[in-house]
């Protein structure tokens, strides 16, 4: 089962952020499409591919970043100063998320990230001065101090602990009634994927950990997230919840998440949505035995 988010097919086209009469020329071709957006909900045509328009549409105060290209033909997302992503996901943008085909989601969380990235990031880090966009809207540069910034991924460890045949699931009190999922956190400085997974397990949960294992990893966009997907075998089985993160924990059986992923009638709880890693690292568990 592919990742939610995964399986992009346009043509990053690197070489053209490098090129500045090459990005020209491509602003400039007729064939380009510009990605349609309502805030950060992206259009969805009925057979689930994203809604795109023509360039004659940007708003005049935007400035075009070049998302990739599909048989040379450029594909652009416009960004408009002073512009953010809102700060809670609406329910019309679960509805397009559910409907986008896999593909054309992963193309929605390139833009949505870099749209994110260039609204909070307006400013030089290194000295306080305002930022003008380069290679092709993938890139920020400091007049002042010449300084260059690049779009930034925030990696996170998603993992199930496992122990005698069940797996660890949690529950935050924002989520919808009856939802578990896998525990989540940050990387850290200083910390690698099996060391961030064994403490993110043992400050939510209590359980200890021993050996952990790579499933798969997705992109995020909301804002940025690279999540790391992850089994970890649990040494004891324990709970003790940190309130401050979750609100329950509990082991469930491998028969219990395949009710659930099924959407069973009688299941224990509600799974993650599909277009989650989560969703992807509890079925690929189940279907180990």
């Amino acid at each position: 089962m592919m990742p939610g988010f995964t399986g992009g097919t346009l043509d990053r086209a690197d070489r053209l952020r490098h090129d500045v009469d090459a990005f020209a020329a491509a602003k400039a071709d007729w064939r380009a499409r510009l990605l349609k957006l309502a805030g950060d909900t992206p259009e969805v045509t009925e057979d689930g591919r994203l809604g795109w328009a023509s360039l004659a549409d940007t708003p005049d105060d935007a400035e075009l970043l070049l998302l990739g290209l599909d048989g040379g033909r450029p594909h652009f997302v416009a960004h408009r100063p002073g512009e953010r992503m809102p700060p809670v996901r609406s329910p019309a943008l679960f509805a397009a998320l559910d409907q986008l085909q896999a593909g054309e989601a992963a193309t929605y969380a390139a833009a949505r990230s870099l749209l994110d990235w260039h609204a909070r990031h307006g400013f030089c880090a290194n000295c306080g001065s305002p930022t003008t966009i380069f290679r092709a809207g993938w890139a920020r540069a400091c007049p002042n101090c010449g300084a260059e910034h690049f779009p930034r991924v925030d990696p996170v460890v998603i993992m199930i602990a496992e122990h005698d045949g069940r797996a660890l699931v949690g529950r935050q009190a924002a989520w919808p009634a009856r939802r578990y999922s896998a525990l989540a956190g940050f990387l850290e400085p200083g910390e690698s994927i099996e060391e961030a997974v064994a403490r993110e397990i043992a400050e939510e949960s209590g359980v200890p950990i021993g050996r952990v294992r790579y499933i798969a990893s997705q992109p995020w966009p909301f804002p940025s997230q690279l999540m790391i997907a992850c089994v970890a075998e649990a040494t004891d089985d324990a709970i003790t919840i940190d309130a401050n993160e979750l609100e329950d924990a509990m082991w469930a059986p491998r028969a219990a998440i395949a009710a659930a992923l099924a959407g069973a009638p009688d299941a224990p709880f509600l799974p993650p949505p599909p277009y989650a890693i989560a969703h992807t690292l509890l079925t690929a568990w189940t279907n180990e035995a």
